[in-house]
Protein backbone atom coordinates (compact mmCIF):
# COMPACT_ATOMS: atom_id res chain seq x y z
CA UNK A 1 0.00 0.00 0.00
CA UNK A 2 1.38 3.43 -0.96
CA UNK A 3 1.84 6.20 1.59
CA UNK A 4 -1.40 8.15 2.00
CA UNK A 5 -3.49 5.34 0.48
CA UNK A 6 -6.25 4.14 2.81
CA UNK A 7 -6.77 0.43 3.35
CA UNK A 8 -10.12 -1.20 2.62
CA UNK A 9 -10.72 -1.52 6.37
CA UNK A 10 -9.98 2.20 6.90
CA UNK A 11 -12.31 3.19 4.08
CA UNK A 12 -15.05 0.98 5.51
CA UNK A 13 -14.55 2.59 8.93
CA UNK A 14 -14.99 6.04 7.39
CA UNK A 15 -18.08 4.90 5.48
CA UNK A 16 -19.62 3.36 8.59
CA UNK A 17 -18.94 6.53 10.58
CA UNK A 18 -20.59 8.65 7.89
CA UNK A 19 -23.60 6.35 7.81
CA UNK A 20 -24.14 6.14 11.57
CA UNK A 21 -22.78 9.46 12.80
CA UNK A 22 -19.49 10.33 14.44
CA UNK A 23 -18.63 11.03 18.04
CA UNK A 24 -15.88 13.42 16.99
CA UNK A 25 -16.52 17.06 17.86
CA UNK A 26 -15.60 18.15 14.34
CA UNK A 27 -18.69 16.36 13.00
CA UNK A 28 -21.15 18.01 15.41
CA UNK A 29 -22.93 19.96 12.65
CA UNK A 30 -23.46 16.75 10.67
CA UNK A 31 -24.63 14.89 13.75
CA UNK A 32 -27.14 17.63 14.54
CA UNK A 33 -28.57 17.23 11.03
CA UNK A 34 -28.62 13.49 11.56
CA UNK A 35 -30.67 13.83 14.75
CA UNK A 36 -33.07 16.35 13.19
CA UNK A 37 -33.56 14.11 10.14
CA UNK A 38 -34.25 11.10 12.33
CA UNK A 39 -36.83 12.89 14.45
CA UNK A 40 -38.48 14.35 11.33
CA UNK A 41 -38.80 10.86 9.88
CA UNK A 42 -39.68 8.92 13.02
CA UNK A 43 -41.63 11.45 15.08
CA UNK A 44 -41.11 12.04 18.83
CA UNK A 45 -38.13 9.91 19.89
CA UNK A 46 -36.25 9.35 23.14
CA UNK A 47 -32.53 10.03 23.54
CA UNK A 48 -31.86 6.32 24.05
CA UNK A 49 -33.63 5.44 20.82
CA UNK A 50 -31.75 8.17 18.93
CA UNK A 51 -28.45 6.79 20.23
CA UNK A 52 -29.45 3.27 19.17
CA UNK A 53 -30.56 4.28 15.67
CA UNK A 54 -27.63 6.59 14.89
CA UNK A 55 -24.81 4.71 16.61
CA UNK A 56 -23.83 7.85 18.53
CA UNK A 57 -22.89 7.57 22.18
CA UNK A 58 -25.44 8.52 24.82
CA UNK A 59 -23.20 11.40 25.91
CA UNK A 60 -22.91 12.76 22.36
CA UNK A 61 -26.68 12.54 21.89
CA UNK A 62 -27.27 14.39 25.17
CA UNK A 63 -24.92 17.21 24.13
CA UNK A 64 -26.59 17.50 20.72
CA UNK A 65 -30.09 17.45 22.16
CA UNK A 66 -29.28 20.16 24.69
CA UNK A 67 -27.83 22.35 21.96
CA UNK A 68 -30.79 21.87 19.61
CA UNK A 69 -33.26 22.46 22.42
CA UNK A 70 -31.43 25.65 23.42
CA UNK A 71 -31.66 26.84 19.80
CA UNK A 72 -35.41 26.23 19.88
CA UNK A 73 -35.33 23.49 17.22
CA UNK A 74 -36.43 20.66 19.52
CA UNK A 75 -38.77 20.40 22.47
CA UNK A 76 -39.38 17.82 25.19
CA UNK A 77 -42.67 15.98 25.54
CA UNK A 78 -44.35 14.53 28.60
CA UNK A 79 -42.40 11.80 30.39
CA UNK A 80 -43.61 8.32 29.42
CA UNK A 81 -44.01 5.95 32.38
CA UNK A 82 -45.24 2.42 32.85
CA UNK A 83 -42.48 0.61 30.97
CA UNK A 84 -39.54 -1.43 32.18
CA UNK A 85 -36.56 0.75 33.10
CA UNK A 86 -36.29 4.49 33.48
CA UNK A 87 -39.18 6.65 32.18
CA UNK A 88 -38.39 8.09 28.74
CA UNK A 89 -38.91 11.62 27.50
CA UNK A 90 -39.91 11.89 23.83
CA UNK A 91 -38.17 14.68 21.92
CA UNK A 92 -39.93 16.25 18.95
CA UNK A 93 -39.42 19.05 16.47
CA UNK A 94 -40.44 22.49 17.65
CA UNK A 95 -42.82 23.76 14.98
CA UNK A 96 -41.66 27.35 15.56
CA UNK A 97 -37.99 26.43 15.45
CA UNK A 98 -37.66 27.54 11.84
CA UNK A 99 -39.82 28.78 8.97
CA UNK A 100 -39.46 28.43 5.21
CA UNK A 101 -40.90 30.24 2.22
CA UNK A 102 -41.75 28.49 -1.02
CA UNK A 103 -42.61 30.30 -4.27
CA UNK A 104 -44.08 28.27 -7.12
CA UNK A 105 -44.14 29.93 -10.52
CA UNK A 106 -46.53 27.98 -12.71
CA UNK A 107 -47.76 28.37 -16.24
CA UNK A 108 -51.26 29.33 -15.11
CA UNK A 109 -50.78 30.39 -11.49
CA UNK A 110 -48.24 31.57 -8.93
CA UNK A 111 -48.24 30.56 -5.26
CA UNK A 112 -46.36 31.45 -2.10
CA UNK A 113 -46.47 29.30 1.02
CA UNK A 114 -44.99 29.71 4.48
CA UNK A 115 -44.25 26.50 6.35
CA UNK A 116 -43.11 25.82 9.88
CA UNK A 117 -40.34 23.43 10.98
CA UNK A 118 -42.75 20.46 10.91
CA UNK A 119 -43.66 21.18 7.30
CA UNK A 120 -47.16 22.48 8.04
CA UNK A 121 -48.35 25.25 5.74
CA UNK A 122 -49.18 28.23 7.93
CA UNK A 123 -49.93 30.71 5.15
CA UNK A 124 -50.85 30.32 1.47
CA UNK A 125 -51.35 32.96 -1.23
CA UNK A 126 -52.02 32.42 -4.92
CA UNK A 127 -52.96 34.22 -8.11
CA UNK A 128 -53.97 32.96 -11.55
CA UNK A 129 -53.18 34.39 -14.97
CA UNK A 130 -53.55 33.48 -18.61
CA UNK A 131 -49.79 33.10 -18.90
CA UNK A 132 -46.86 34.07 -16.64
CA UNK A 133 -44.81 37.22 -17.13
CA UNK A 134 -41.91 38.38 -14.95
CA UNK A 135 -43.80 41.57 -14.08
CA UNK A 136 -46.91 39.70 -12.92
CA UNK A 137 -44.91 37.18 -10.92
CA UNK A 138 -42.78 39.80 -9.19
CA UNK A 139 -45.77 42.02 -8.37
CA UNK A 140 -47.41 39.03 -6.71
CA UNK A 141 -44.18 38.00 -4.95
CA UNK A 142 -43.68 41.48 -3.50
CA UNK A 143 -47.18 41.51 -1.99
CA UNK A 144 -47.24 37.91 -0.83
CA UNK A 145 -43.78 37.97 0.75
CA UNK A 146 -44.57 41.15 2.66
CA UNK A 147 -47.84 39.67 3.95
CA UNK A 148 -46.26 36.34 4.87
CA UNK A 149 -43.44 37.93 6.84
CA UNK A 150 -45.84 40.40 8.49
CA UNK A 151 -47.84 37.42 9.79
CA UNK A 152 -44.83 36.41 11.92
CA UNK A 153 -43.57 38.01 15.10
CA UNK A 154 -40.13 39.64 15.08
CA UNK A 155 -38.67 36.57 16.77
CA UNK A 156 -40.30 34.26 14.22
CA UNK A 157 -39.08 36.40 11.32
CA UNK A 158 -35.53 35.90 12.56
CA UNK A 159 -36.11 32.15 12.19
CA UNK A 160 -37.05 32.26 8.49
CA UNK A 161 -34.29 30.14 6.97
CA UNK A 162 -34.71 30.90 3.28
CA UNK A 163 -36.86 31.23 0.19
CA UNK A 164 -37.11 28.37 -2.28
CA UNK A 165 -38.35 28.94 -5.82
CA UNK A 166 -39.84 26.27 -8.07
CA UNK A 167 -40.36 27.24 -11.69
CA UNK A 168 -40.18 25.56 -15.10
CA UNK A 169 -36.65 25.84 -16.47
CA UNK A 170 -36.67 27.23 -20.01
CA UNK A 171 -40.23 28.43 -19.46
CA UNK A 172 -40.03 30.53 -22.64
CA UNK A 173 -39.67 27.35 -24.75
CA UNK A 174 -43.28 26.28 -24.12
CA UNK A 175 -46.24 28.28 -25.40
CA UNK A 176 -49.01 28.96 -22.87
CA UNK A 177 -52.34 30.29 -24.13
CA UNK A 178 -50.56 32.08 -26.97
CA UNK A 179 -48.71 34.33 -24.52
CA UNK A 180 -45.29 35.80 -25.18
CA UNK A 181 -42.87 34.32 -22.63
CA UNK A 182 -39.65 35.56 -24.22
CA UNK A 183 -38.98 38.04 -21.38
CA UNK A 184 -38.09 35.11 -19.13
CA UNK A 185 -35.08 34.30 -21.27
CA UNK A 186 -33.13 37.25 -19.88
CA UNK A 187 -34.89 37.69 -16.53
CA UNK A 188 -32.88 36.91 -13.38
CA UNK A 189 -35.55 35.94 -10.86
CA UNK A 190 -33.01 35.24 -8.12
CA UNK A 191 -31.59 38.77 -8.33
CA UNK A 192 -35.07 40.27 -8.45
CA UNK A 193 -36.19 38.38 -5.34
CA UNK A 194 -32.97 39.36 -3.54
CA UNK A 195 -34.19 42.94 -3.84
CA UNK A 196 -37.30 41.98 -1.86
CA UNK A 197 -35.95 39.76 0.93
CA UNK A 198 -32.64 39.43 2.73
CA UNK A 199 -32.71 35.63 2.74
CA UNK A 200 -30.85 32.78 1.07
CA UNK A 201 -32.62 31.99 -2.22
CA UNK A 202 -32.74 28.53 -3.78
CA UNK A 203 -33.91 27.79 -7.34
CA UNK A 204 -35.21 24.46 -8.61
CA UNK A 205 -37.13 23.13 -11.60
CA UNK A 206 -40.80 22.97 -10.61
CA UNK A 207 -41.44 19.26 -11.07
CA UNK A 208 -38.08 18.35 -9.56
CA UNK A 209 -39.18 20.41 -6.57
CA UNK A 210 -42.44 18.44 -6.43
CA UNK A 211 -40.37 15.26 -6.38
CA UNK A 212 -38.29 16.75 -3.56
CA UNK A 213 -41.48 17.41 -1.58
CA UNK A 214 -42.41 13.76 -1.94
CA UNK A 215 -38.95 12.82 -0.69
CA UNK A 216 -38.97 15.15 2.34
CA UNK A 217 -42.65 15.42 3.30
CA UNK A 218 -44.25 12.36 1.71
CA UNK A 219 -44.73 8.86 3.13
CA UNK A 220 -41.38 7.55 4.34
CA UNK A 221 -41.72 3.94 3.12
CA UNK A 222 -40.35 4.62 -0.35
CA UNK A 223 -37.36 2.75 -1.84
CA UNK A 224 -33.98 4.41 -2.36
CA UNK A 225 -34.55 4.85 -6.11
CA UNK A 226 -37.79 5.92 -7.77
CA UNK A 227 -39.09 7.78 -10.80
CA UNK A 228 -41.70 10.47 -10.23
CA UNK A 229 -44.32 11.95 -12.55
CA UNK A 230 -46.26 15.11 -11.76
CA UNK A 231 -49.38 15.84 -13.83
CA UNK A 232 -49.69 19.61 -13.96
CA UNK A 233 -50.67 22.06 -16.67
CA UNK A 234 -47.65 20.49 -18.37
CA UNK A 235 -46.52 17.05 -17.21
CA UNK A 236 -43.02 16.76 -15.74
CA UNK A 237 -41.10 14.62 -13.35
CA UNK A 238 -38.19 13.98 -11.08
CA UNK A 239 -35.58 11.36 -10.36
CA UNK A 240 -34.48 10.01 -6.96
CA UNK A 241 -31.29 7.95 -6.74
CA UNK A 242 -29.87 6.66 -3.46
CA UNK A 243 -32.57 8.60 -1.58
CA UNK A 244 -31.42 11.92 -3.06
CA UNK A 245 -33.11 14.15 -5.61
CA UNK A 246 -30.96 13.97 -8.72
CA UNK A 247 -31.18 17.11 -10.85
CA UNK A 248 -28.14 16.69 -13.12
CA UNK A 249 -25.58 19.21 -14.29
CA UNK A 250 -28.18 21.66 -15.64
CA UNK A 251 -30.74 21.11 -12.89
CA UNK A 252 -33.18 19.63 -15.39
CA UNK A 253 -32.69 15.87 -14.98
CA UNK A 254 -35.97 13.99 -15.02
CA UNK A 255 -37.39 16.26 -17.72
CA UNK A 256 -39.94 13.59 -18.50
CA UNK A 257 -42.32 15.92 -20.30
CA UNK A 258 -39.81 16.15 -23.14
CA UNK A 259 -39.64 12.36 -23.58
CA UNK A 260 -40.53 11.38 -27.17
CA UNK A 261 -43.40 8.97 -27.75
CA UNK A 262 -43.90 6.28 -30.37
CA UNK A 263 -45.25 7.37 -33.73
CA UNK A 264 -44.79 10.99 -34.76
CA UNK A 265 -41.18 11.96 -33.99
CA UNK A 266 -42.33 15.42 -32.82
CA UNK A 267 -44.83 14.03 -30.28
CA UNK A 268 -43.68 14.26 -26.68
CA UNK A 269 -45.17 13.20 -23.35
CA UNK A 270 -46.08 16.83 -22.62
CA UNK A 271 -48.33 16.91 -25.72
CA UNK A 272 -50.48 14.06 -24.38
CA UNK A 273 -50.25 13.64 -20.60
CA UNK A 274 -50.82 17.25 -19.53
CA UNK A 275 -53.78 19.10 -18.09
CA UNK A 276 -53.30 21.60 -20.92
CA UNK A 277 -54.38 18.85 -23.32
CA UNK A 278 -57.52 18.21 -21.28
CA UNK A 279 -58.23 21.94 -21.11
CA UNK A 280 -57.95 22.12 -24.89
CA UNK A 281 -60.45 19.27 -25.28
CA UNK A 282 -62.87 21.09 -22.97
CA UNK A 283 -62.58 24.30 -24.95
CA UNK A 284 -63.12 22.44 -28.21
CA UNK A 285 -66.33 20.98 -26.76
CA UNK A 286 -67.47 24.45 -25.70
CA UNK A 287 -67.04 23.80 -21.98
CA UNK A 288 -65.26 25.99 -19.44
CA UNK A 289 -63.33 24.85 -16.38
CA UNK A 290 -64.81 26.57 -13.32
CA UNK A 291 -62.32 25.59 -10.58
CA UNK A 292 -58.64 24.73 -10.17
CA UNK A 293 -57.75 21.28 -11.49
CA UNK A 294 -57.01 20.12 -7.94
CA UNK A 295 -60.67 20.78 -7.02
CA UNK A 296 -63.12 17.92 -7.75
CA UNK A 297 -65.56 20.58 -8.97
CA UNK A 298 -63.35 21.11 -12.03
CA UNK A 299 -64.02 17.56 -13.20
CA UNK A 300 -67.78 17.76 -13.64
CA UNK A 301 -67.72 17.17 -17.39
CA UNK A 302 -68.71 14.20 -19.51
CA UNK A 303 -66.95 10.86 -19.84
CA UNK A 304 -66.70 11.50 -23.59
CA UNK A 305 -63.99 14.06 -22.74
CA UNK A 306 -62.53 12.51 -19.60
CA UNK A 307 -61.97 8.92 -20.72
CA UNK A 308 -60.06 9.67 -23.95
CA UNK A 309 -57.74 11.96 -21.97
CA UNK A 310 -57.23 9.35 -19.24
CA UNK A 311 -56.51 6.61 -21.79
CA UNK A 312 -54.14 8.76 -23.84
CA UNK A 313 -52.35 10.04 -20.74
CA UNK A 314 -51.87 6.64 -19.14
CA UNK A 315 -50.76 4.97 -22.38
CA UNK A 316 -48.17 7.73 -22.80
CA UNK A 317 -47.06 7.39 -19.17
CA UNK A 318 -46.64 3.64 -19.68
CA UNK A 319 -44.44 4.30 -22.73
CA UNK A 320 -42.26 6.70 -20.73
CA UNK A 321 -41.99 4.24 -17.82
CA UNK A 322 -40.91 1.39 -20.10
CA UNK A 323 -38.22 3.54 -21.69
CA UNK A 324 -36.91 4.85 -18.36
CA UNK A 325 -36.88 1.40 -16.76
CA UNK A 326 -34.67 0.07 -19.54
CA UNK A 327 -32.04 2.58 -18.43
CA UNK A 328 -32.42 2.47 -14.63
CA UNK A 329 -33.89 -0.57 -12.92
CA UNK A 330 -36.45 1.29 -10.80
CA UNK A 331 -38.35 -0.54 -8.07
CA UNK A 332 -41.05 2.09 -7.97
CA UNK A 333 -42.71 4.78 -10.07
CA UNK A 334 -44.86 7.38 -8.34
CA UNK A 335 -47.58 9.43 -10.02
CA UNK A 336 -48.94 12.61 -8.47
CA UNK A 337 -50.35 15.86 -9.75
CA UNK A 338 -52.57 18.85 -9.38
CA UNK A 339 -55.62 16.57 -9.51
CA UNK A 340 -58.13 15.21 -6.98
CA UNK A 341 -57.24 11.96 -5.20
CA UNK A 342 -59.77 9.91 -7.16
CA UNK A 343 -58.34 11.09 -10.49
CA UNK A 344 -54.82 10.31 -9.31
CA UNK A 345 -55.92 6.81 -8.31
CA UNK A 346 -57.49 6.27 -11.74
CA UNK A 347 -54.32 7.47 -13.48
CA UNK A 348 -52.27 4.93 -11.54
CA UNK A 349 -54.75 2.09 -12.12
CA UNK A 350 -54.95 2.68 -15.88
CA UNK A 351 -51.19 3.10 -16.26
CA UNK A 352 -50.72 -0.18 -14.39
CA UNK A 353 -53.05 -1.92 -16.86
CA UNK A 354 -51.21 -0.46 -19.87
CA UNK A 355 -47.89 -1.71 -18.48
CA UNK A 356 -49.24 -5.19 -17.77
CA UNK A 357 -50.70 -5.45 -21.28
CA UNK A 358 -47.30 -4.97 -22.94
CA UNK A 359 -44.46 -6.44 -20.84
CA UNK A 360 -40.87 -6.02 -22.02
CA UNK A 361 -38.75 -9.18 -22.30
CA UNK A 362 -35.69 -8.91 -20.06
CA UNK A 363 -37.09 -5.99 -18.06
CA UNK A 364 -38.85 -6.17 -14.69
CA UNK A 365 -41.43 -3.43 -14.71
CA UNK A 366 -41.66 -1.34 -11.53
CA UNK A 367 -44.39 -1.07 -8.95
CA UNK A 368 -46.71 1.90 -9.51
CA UNK A 369 -47.77 3.98 -6.53
CA UNK A 370 -49.71 7.17 -5.96
CA UNK A 371 -47.81 10.21 -4.77
CA UNK A 372 -48.64 11.29 -1.23
CA UNK A 373 -48.27 15.09 -1.32
CA UNK A 374 -50.72 16.23 -4.00
CA UNK A 375 -51.41 19.63 -5.50
CA UNK A 376 -49.17 21.55 -3.06
CA UNK A 377 -46.11 19.48 -4.05
CA UNK A 378 -44.35 22.14 -6.14
CA UNK A 379 -44.72 24.93 -3.57
CA UNK A 380 -43.84 22.56 -0.71
CA UNK A 381 -40.87 21.36 -2.71
CA UNK A 382 -39.71 24.95 -3.04
CA UNK A 383 -39.99 25.43 0.74
CA UNK A 384 -38.10 22.17 1.29
CA UNK A 385 -35.00 23.55 -0.48
CA UNK A 386 -33.81 25.77 2.43
CA UNK A 387 -35.01 23.13 4.92
CA UNK A 388 -32.88 20.44 3.29
CA UNK A 389 -29.87 22.71 2.86
CA UNK A 390 -29.86 23.95 6.44
CA UNK A 391 -31.16 21.09 8.55
CA UNK A 392 -31.32 17.68 6.87
CA UNK A 393 -29.09 14.87 5.66
CA UNK A 394 -29.80 11.96 3.35
CA UNK A 395 -32.90 10.30 4.83
CA UNK A 396 -31.11 6.93 4.81
CA UNK A 397 -27.91 8.24 6.44
CA UNK A 398 -28.75 6.38 9.65
CA UNK A 399 -29.19 2.64 9.88
CA UNK A 400 -32.28 1.10 11.41
CA UNK A 401 -32.33 -1.68 14.01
Amino acid sequence: MNRGEASLEQLQTVADRAARGSNQSGMRAYNERLVLSLIRRSGPTSKAEIARLTGLSAQTVSVIMRALEAEGLLKKGARVRGRVGQPSVPISLNAEGAFFLGLKVGRRSVELILTDFEGQVTRHSSETYAHPTPDAVMAFAARALQEALASLSAEQQARVAGLGVALPFGIWEWEVAGGDLSAWQTFDIEAALAELVDLPIYICNDTSAACGAELVFGAQDKPRDFLYFYIGYFVGGGLVLDSKLYTGKSGNAGALGSMPLAGDAARQLVNVASLATLEGALQKAGETRRAPWSDPAAWGFGDDILHPWLDGTTDALAQAIRAATCLIDFDTVMIDGSVPAEVRAELVARTRRHLAARPLPGVTLPELREGTVGSDARALGAASLPLSDRFLVDRDAFLKG
